[in-house]
Protein backbone atom coordinates (compact mmCIF):
# COMPACT_ATOMS: atom_id res chain seq x y z
CA UNK A 1 0.00 0.00 0.00
CA UNK A 2 1.32 3.45 -0.90
CA UNK A 3 2.43 5.59 2.02
CA UNK A 4 0.45 8.72 2.84
CA UNK A 5 2.42 11.64 4.24
CA UNK A 6 1.34 14.99 2.76
CA UNK A 7 -0.88 15.42 -0.26
CA UNK A 8 -1.27 18.62 -2.26
CA UNK A 9 -3.78 18.50 -5.05
CA UNK A 10 -7.04 19.56 -6.60
CA UNK A 11 -10.08 19.19 -4.35
CA UNK A 12 -13.36 18.35 -6.09
CA UNK A 13 -16.64 19.51 -4.53
CA UNK A 14 -19.46 16.98 -4.13
CA UNK A 15 -22.02 18.80 -1.96
CA UNK A 16 -24.31 15.81 -1.48
CA UNK A 17 -25.32 14.01 1.70
CA UNK A 18 -25.82 10.24 2.05
CA UNK A 19 -23.77 9.28 -1.01
CA UNK A 20 -24.01 5.51 -0.72
CA UNK A 21 -21.62 2.89 -2.03
CA UNK A 22 -23.95 2.07 -4.92
CA UNK A 23 -23.61 5.67 -6.11
CA UNK A 24 -19.84 5.47 -5.66
CA UNK A 25 -19.57 2.22 -7.66
CA UNK A 26 -22.78 0.60 -9.00
CA UNK A 27 -23.35 -3.13 -8.65
CA UNK A 28 -22.57 -3.98 -12.30
CA UNK A 29 -18.92 -3.12 -11.67
CA UNK A 30 -18.52 -5.56 -8.77
CA UNK A 31 -17.79 -8.64 -10.87
CA UNK A 32 -14.03 -8.12 -10.73
CA UNK A 33 -11.69 -8.61 -7.79
CA UNK A 34 -9.03 -6.46 -9.48
CA UNK A 35 -8.42 -3.02 -8.00
CA UNK A 36 -7.56 -1.45 -11.34
CA UNK A 37 -9.95 -0.39 -14.07
CA UNK A 38 -12.67 0.69 -11.65
CA UNK A 39 -12.32 4.44 -12.22
CA UNK A 40 -14.70 4.21 -15.19
CA UNK A 41 -17.41 2.99 -12.83
CA UNK A 42 -16.82 5.68 -10.20
CA UNK A 43 -20.06 7.68 -9.75
CA UNK A 44 -21.19 6.06 -13.00
CA UNK A 45 -24.86 6.96 -12.67
CA UNK A 46 -24.01 10.59 -11.95
CA UNK A 47 -21.41 10.80 -14.72
CA UNK A 48 -23.61 9.21 -17.41
CA UNK A 49 -27.25 9.39 -18.44
CA UNK A 50 -29.67 6.44 -18.70
CA UNK A 51 -28.33 5.60 -22.18
CA UNK A 52 -24.73 5.57 -20.98
CA UNK A 53 -23.85 8.90 -22.54
CA UNK A 54 -21.34 11.02 -20.68
CA UNK A 55 -22.69 14.00 -18.75
CA UNK A 56 -20.02 16.58 -19.48
CA UNK A 57 -21.16 18.90 -16.69
CA UNK A 58 -20.47 16.38 -13.91
CA UNK A 59 -17.72 17.74 -11.68
CA UNK A 60 -15.15 14.99 -12.30
CA UNK A 61 -15.48 15.47 -16.05
CA UNK A 62 -14.50 19.13 -15.87
CA UNK A 63 -10.99 20.54 -15.61
CA UNK A 64 -9.29 20.86 -13.19
CA UNK A 65 -11.46 18.39 -11.26
CA UNK A 66 -10.77 15.57 -13.71
CA UNK A 67 -7.40 15.31 -11.93
CA UNK A 68 -8.77 15.62 -8.39
CA UNK A 69 -6.92 13.87 -5.58
CA UNK A 70 -9.17 15.15 -2.79
CA UNK A 71 -12.96 15.00 -2.52
CA UNK A 72 -14.99 17.33 -0.29
CA UNK A 73 -18.39 15.75 0.32
CA UNK A 74 -21.54 15.92 2.44
CA UNK A 75 -22.43 14.02 5.60
CA UNK A 76 -22.72 10.23 5.89
CA UNK A 77 -20.48 9.58 2.90
CA UNK A 78 -20.12 5.91 1.94
CA UNK A 79 -23.32 4.64 3.52
CA UNK A 80 -25.12 1.56 2.16
CA UNK A 81 -23.64 -1.85 1.43
CA UNK A 82 -20.16 -2.81 2.58
CA UNK A 83 -18.44 -3.03 -0.81
CA UNK A 84 -14.68 -2.57 -0.76
CA UNK A 85 -14.89 -1.70 -4.45
CA UNK A 86 -15.98 1.81 -3.36
CA UNK A 87 -12.56 2.88 -2.02
CA UNK A 88 -10.92 0.90 -4.83
CA UNK A 89 -12.78 3.00 -7.42
CA UNK A 90 -11.90 6.28 -5.70
CA UNK A 91 -8.26 5.26 -5.50
CA UNK A 92 -8.16 4.11 -9.12
CA UNK A 93 -9.43 7.55 -10.17
CA UNK A 94 -6.67 9.15 -8.11
CA UNK A 95 -8.57 10.31 -5.02
CA UNK A 96 -6.58 9.67 -1.84
CA UNK A 97 -8.47 11.83 0.64
CA UNK A 98 -12.18 12.35 1.31
CA UNK A 99 -13.31 15.15 3.62
CA UNK A 100 -16.79 15.12 5.16
CA UNK A 101 -18.60 15.70 8.44
CA UNK A 102 -19.29 11.96 8.82
CA UNK A 103 -18.79 8.60 7.14
CA UNK A 104 -20.44 5.21 7.26
CA UNK A 105 -18.36 3.01 9.57
CA UNK A 106 -17.54 0.19 7.13
CA UNK A 107 -16.57 2.56 4.33
CA UNK A 108 -14.48 4.60 6.78
CA UNK A 109 -12.56 1.50 7.89
CA UNK A 110 -12.13 0.25 4.31
CA UNK A 111 -10.52 3.55 3.33
CA UNK A 112 -7.63 3.06 5.76
CA UNK A 113 -7.09 -0.48 4.50
CA UNK A 114 -6.63 0.86 0.98
CA UNK A 115 -4.49 3.94 1.53
CA UNK A 116 -7.24 6.56 1.50
CA UNK A 117 -7.45 9.14 4.30
CA UNK A 118 -11.04 9.97 5.35
CA UNK A 119 -11.11 13.20 7.34
CA UNK A 120 -13.99 14.15 9.64
CA UNK A 121 -14.48 17.86 10.28
CA UNK A 122 -17.25 20.06 11.70
CA UNK A 123 -19.83 21.35 9.24
CA UNK A 124 -18.52 24.93 9.23
CA UNK A 125 -15.02 23.75 8.31
CA UNK A 126 -16.31 21.42 5.59
CA UNK A 127 -18.33 24.35 4.20
CA UNK A 128 -15.18 26.49 4.08
CA UNK A 129 -13.26 23.74 2.26
CA UNK A 130 -16.20 23.18 -0.08
CA UNK A 131 -16.00 26.87 -1.01
CA UNK A 132 -12.31 26.45 -1.84
CA UNK A 133 -13.07 23.37 -3.95
CA UNK A 134 -15.85 25.17 -5.83
CA UNK A 135 -13.41 27.88 -6.93
CA UNK A 136 -12.18 26.27 -10.15
CA UNK A 137 -9.48 28.92 -10.42
CA UNK A 138 -7.69 27.69 -7.30
CA UNK A 139 -9.22 24.55 -5.81
CA UNK A 140 -6.01 23.15 -4.35
CA UNK A 141 -5.70 21.91 -0.77
CA UNK A 142 -2.84 20.35 1.18
CA UNK A 143 -3.61 17.47 3.52
CA UNK A 144 -0.70 16.91 5.90
CA UNK A 145 -1.14 13.66 7.79
CA UNK A 146 1.98 14.05 9.93
CA UNK A 147 0.81 17.38 11.36
CA UNK A 148 -2.87 16.45 11.01
CA UNK A 149 -3.69 19.67 9.20
CA UNK A 150 -5.57 20.69 6.08
CA UNK A 151 -4.31 23.90 4.49
CA UNK A 152 -5.90 26.03 1.79
CA UNK A 153 -5.50 29.44 0.16
CA UNK A 154 -5.05 32.63 2.19
CA UNK A 155 -3.76 30.86 5.29
CA UNK A 156 -6.84 28.67 5.75
CA UNK A 157 -5.84 25.90 8.17
CA UNK A 158 -7.87 23.25 9.98
CA UNK A 159 -6.65 20.52 12.31
CA UNK A 160 -8.23 17.07 12.36
CA UNK A 161 -8.28 14.19 14.81
CA UNK A 162 -7.17 10.69 13.90
CA UNK A 163 -6.59 7.45 15.77
CA UNK A 164 -2.86 6.91 16.30
CA UNK A 165 -2.86 3.34 15.01
CA UNK A 166 -4.59 4.31 11.77
CA UNK A 167 -2.21 7.22 11.34
CA UNK A 168 0.77 4.89 11.74
CA UNK A 169 -0.64 2.49 9.14
CA UNK A 170 -1.13 5.23 6.53
CA UNK A 171 2.22 6.89 7.19
CA UNK A 172 3.99 3.57 6.72
CA UNK A 173 1.80 2.14 3.98
CA UNK A 174 0.65 -0.79 6.10
CA UNK A 175 -2.47 -2.71 5.16
CA UNK A 176 -3.54 -5.89 7.00
CA UNK A 177 -0.91 -7.97 5.19
CA UNK A 178 1.78 -5.38 5.88
CA UNK A 179 0.92 -5.37 9.58
CA UNK A 180 1.23 -9.15 9.67
CA UNK A 181 4.59 -9.06 7.89
CA UNK A 182 5.89 -6.67 10.56
CA UNK A 183 5.75 -9.70 12.84
CA UNK A 184 7.56 -11.94 10.36
CA UNK A 185 10.52 -12.63 12.67
CA UNK A 186 8.25 -13.58 15.58
CA UNK A 187 6.13 -15.80 13.34
CA UNK A 188 9.20 -17.58 11.96
CA UNK A 189 10.62 -18.06 15.47
CA UNK A 190 7.33 -19.55 16.68
CA UNK A 191 7.13 -21.91 13.71
CA UNK A 192 10.72 -23.09 14.24
CA UNK A 193 10.08 -23.75 17.94
CA UNK A 194 6.80 -25.48 17.20
CA UNK A 195 8.49 -27.72 14.63
CA UNK A 196 11.16 -28.71 17.17
CA UNK A 197 8.79 -29.40 20.06
CA UNK A 198 6.15 -31.21 18.01
CA UNK A 199 8.04 -32.75 15.07
CA UNK A 200 5.41 -35.44 14.51
CA UNK A 201 3.01 -32.80 13.23
CA UNK A 202 5.38 -32.12 10.36
CA UNK A 203 6.13 -35.71 9.37
CA UNK A 204 4.94 -36.61 5.92
CA UNK A 205 3.11 -39.86 5.46
CA UNK A 206 5.04 -42.34 3.39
Amino acid sequence: MEKFRALSGVAAPLPMSNVDTDKIIPKQFLKTIKRSGLKDGLFYEMRNDADGNRIDDFVLHRAPYDEAQILVAGENFGCGSSREHAPWALLDFGIRCVIATSFADIFYNNCFKNGILPVKLPQAQVDALMAVAEDAGNPELTVDLESQEIRGPNGLTFSFELDGFRKKCLLNGLDDIGLTLEKDAAITSYEDTHRQTMPWLYQQEG
